[in-house]
């Protein structure tokens, strides 16, 4: 290996020496404090980064005002790349673009002509070929920027003035939002409603020591520019606005179109903010080409000045909710918008503020100008008064004035020496123009001088009392909310909230047409589904040997249960159920059951309800259908049961009072709050025995009496009074059961 040549002799004294970690360290700390103040952050005041505040600030100098004529876009990229921000006239095209779009800005700062881009998600035409101005609403923004309301500082080459921030007299960091990416931190503020955020400022002025919590009643959560709805639950909403760190749901807003003969569409109307609608389009069409939702059958894009995006059913029977949620899920139908206020507290310090904080950021900021407005308007005014105050003099001492400036070499001196007048007013007095000196000039000027004074006193009472100054912006909010009202078309809100329906999606089910069956189950465990709500099954055919078991009313959308002697729970779909043409089939062969289980009972699910079930050796438990459903032909394990014993009972645990009867035919009654509710387990016992086992239950309500139905289909009820005798504890042993109960010791026939 070649030997490295030695340093050149004598160039000692030019070589500086540095630990390589300090000076990256150093380095990529100017870099990202130069990213999060200058690129990613924008200021809590204006809410403008200063990539935005110099595009606005070039178009005001470039004369850009509403009404105005456009001006290319070009020539605003021009200036501001020359003179203030000196980075790639795209990057500055693409803010601008942004400021004047307004599927993307709530209030846009820029109106645009020409092409702009779209919520297509196309780019916008070259800066060329564009034109723009500025909006009302920008204008608002630089209200009082010449009047000493904000600091200015050189531009990069010092060659020009900008201001460090606007005036802002719109709250702009929330209305508008802000998104940006810097070096360890980021920050995501969707827009929001402008007439809200002006009447939460009101109530902060009014109630200085309000919170978040307290302003929540003016804003109840952001405002997109493409509306759409918010289906964030409120107390996550409060809880991101008072960490300032969060996010919201936001769907797309929809309805149910009849298509004519029976048939529909859903038809899409407004989608979440920056999804790009083409990039929807195509998630959409893959769900249909995959068959990912196959409850989908089309899509097709109708937008066109508006969003239309009309979804195609695969059947009329299909449930438009079920539909929707499916796509909710699988697709930017619904996305969820990051909530993320870290903003540059003064235009310096970032800080993750909560709704509040911010909301107070701008309010100070807007006193501090309301304060500086008045002190440079009174600077003003002390120099009219300086110069009225000249010229009432020479008025007064007309003809002296006038020797004075005739013979005297120096005029200006004399009239200073003469009269104790500043330099101003001489100069003032020495610039009079002959028409100046009628009788009338002289009556206008003690006029102006009196208003003049007027004023000065009124503002040295607004720059010496904290509760005129607060007054006086809050007097300016109430003239910009006339502006932004919520009945207006410009401040009208667009996003509404609603809480996201609780849809089970079942893509079987919703192709289904919903229609009333009646279920049939054989003693040999046959199983079979009767069209229609069938009242006399008694004439009904069955295998030979085989009989009637039980049957119960249905719909082909329903959910069956089949509890097994193990303690299992199946779920069955009614729709995939045989048909009555025949004897059915064996339940078996829709679910895998060990041979040594049987059938103890089968039942229509219902949502939200409850039942009390129960083994042979007498212990059981609550549990909610809800927990029962099974999504495979395993089943669920419910009833942990013993060797020896099997699950046997399953009744709907509906009122306040148990009744369980025994083989041995003793029955007890006891509350049902001392049954535990469980979602699997063996439970506790309900009725001791000696020999057998249990053989029935009933959950009813006391004061109603406990009924039954004997062999001959007659029902008796005992009263509350009657039941004393078997009213006792859990895990009684009982008495004999009433007189007239049947001798199967079932509260149903067989």
């Amino acid at each position: 290996m070649a030997k490295q040549p030695a340093p050149p002799s004598g160039g000692g004294t030019d070589i500086e020496t540095v630990d390589l970690r300090s000076a990256l360290e150093e380095r990529y700390l100017a870099y990202a404090l130069s990213t999060i103040t200058q690129r990613a952050l924008p200021d809590a005041r204006d809410g403008l980064k200063p990539v935005h505040r110099r595009l606005l600030y070039a178009m005001r100098l470039l004369r850009l005002d509403p009404g105005q004529a456009f001006k290319k876009s070009a020539r605003v990229v021009g200036d501001v790349i020359g003179k203030y921000h000196p980075h790639g006239d795209q990057s500055v095209y693409d803010a601008l673009v942004r400021l004047a779009q307004e599927f993307a800005q709530r209030w846009p700062l820029v109106e645009g002509q020409g092409n702009f881009g779209n919520v297509d998600g196309d780019n916008p035409a070259a800066m060329r070929y564009t034109e723009a101005r500025l909006t009302e609403v920008a204008r608002l923004l630089l209200d009082g920027l010449d009047e000493g309301t904000v600091d200015f500082r050189e531009t990069y080459d010092g060659s020009e003035e900008e201001p460090i921030v606007l005036p802002a007299a719109f709250p702009n960091l929330l209305a508008n939002g802000a998104q940006g990416i810097a070096v360890g931190m980021a920050t995501s503020i969707p827009p929001h409603n402008a007439a809200e955020l002006l009447d939460a400022a009101t109530f902060l002025i009014d109630n200085p020591k309000a919170t978040t919590d307290d302003i929540l009643q003016f804003i109840p959560g952001p405002d997109f520019p493409t509306g759409g709805i918010v289906v964030e639950p409120k107390d996550a909403i409060a809880e991101a606005y008072r960490t300032g760190r969060g996010g919201f749901r936001v769907r797309s807003r929809w309805h149910q179109e009849d298509a004519g003969r029976g048939t529909w569409v859903i038809v899409v109307t407004e989608i979440p903010w920056l999804v790009p609608k083409s990039r929807l389009i195509e998630q959409l069409a893959s769900m249909v080409i995959d068959r990912k939702v196959p409850i989908l059958a089309d899509v097709r894009d109708e937008s066109a000045d508006d969003i239309r995006i009309v979804l195609e059913p695969r059947a009329r029977t299909v449930d438009p909710d079920v539909l929707m949620e499916s796509l909710f899920k699988l697709t930017d139908l619904e996305t969820r918008i990051g909530l993320n206020m870290n903003v540059l507290v003064k235009g310096k310090v970032p800080q993750v503020l909560g709704l509040a904080p911010a909301l107070r950021e701008w309010l100070d900021h807007r006193r501090e100008v309301v304060v500086r407005r008045a002190e440079f308007r009174l600077a003003a005014i002390d120099r009219r008064l300086e110069v009225l105050g000249g010229l009432l003099i020479a008025f007064l001492n007309i003809d002296e004035v006038i020797r004075i400036i005739r013979t005297k070499d120096d005029p200006k001196a004399e009239l200073i020496r003469k009269y104790k007048i500043s330099d101003v007013q001489a100069e003032a007095i020495l610039n009079i123009r002959l028409r100046a000196l009628a009788k009338l000039e002289e009556i206008q000027i003690r006029t102006e001088h009196k208003e003049l004074t007027e004023e000065k006193s009124e503002i040295e009472k607004l720059l010496g009392s904290n509760a005129r100054q607060w007054s006086k912006v809050k007097k300016e909010i109430a003239e910009v909310r006339k502006t932004f009202g919520p009945n207006t078309a410009l401040g009208k809100r667009r996003s509404n909230f609603a809480e996201a329906a609780a849809v089970t999606v079942d893509f079987t089910e919703a192709l289904v047409e919903r229609e009333p069956i009646t279920v049939v189950v054989s003693k040999m465990n046959w199983i079979r589904a009767l069209k229609g709500h069938v009242e006399d099954v008694s004439n009904l055919g069955f295998k030979q040997g085989d009989d009637l078991k039980t049957a119960f009313f249905a719909e082909t959308t329903s959910k069956i249960f089949v509890m097994a002697t193990n303690g299992k729970v199946f779920t069955l779909d009614a729709s995939k159920l045989p048909g009555g043409r025949g004897h059915g089939e064996p339940i078996r062969l829709q679910i895998d059951l060990e041979d040594s289980a049987d059938i103890a009972q089968v039942w229509t699910y219902e949502a939200g309800t409850k039942r009390l079930v129960i083994a042979t050796d007498g212990r059981g438990f609550v549990v909610g259908e809800d927990d029962l459903l099974a999504s495979t032909k395993k089943g669920r394990n419910v009833l942990n049961v013993d060797a020896g014993a099997e699950a046997r009972v399953a009744v709907p645990a509906d009122g306040d009072h148990v009744a369980v009867v025994g083989e041995n035919r003793k029955m007890i009654v006891f509350p049902l709050n001392q049954i535990p509710e469980m979602g699997r387990g063996k439970g506790v016992r309900l009725q001791k025995y000696k020999d057998g086992g249990t053989s029935d239950a009933r959950v009813f309500t006391l004061k109603d009496g406990l009924t039954w139905v004997d062999s001959s289909g007659r029902n008796f009820t005992i009263d509350k009074g009657d039941l004393k005798e078997w009213i006792g504890s859990r895990a009684d042993a009982g008495r004999l059961a009433p007189k007239g109960f049947p001798r199967t010791n079932k509260f149903e026939p067989d």
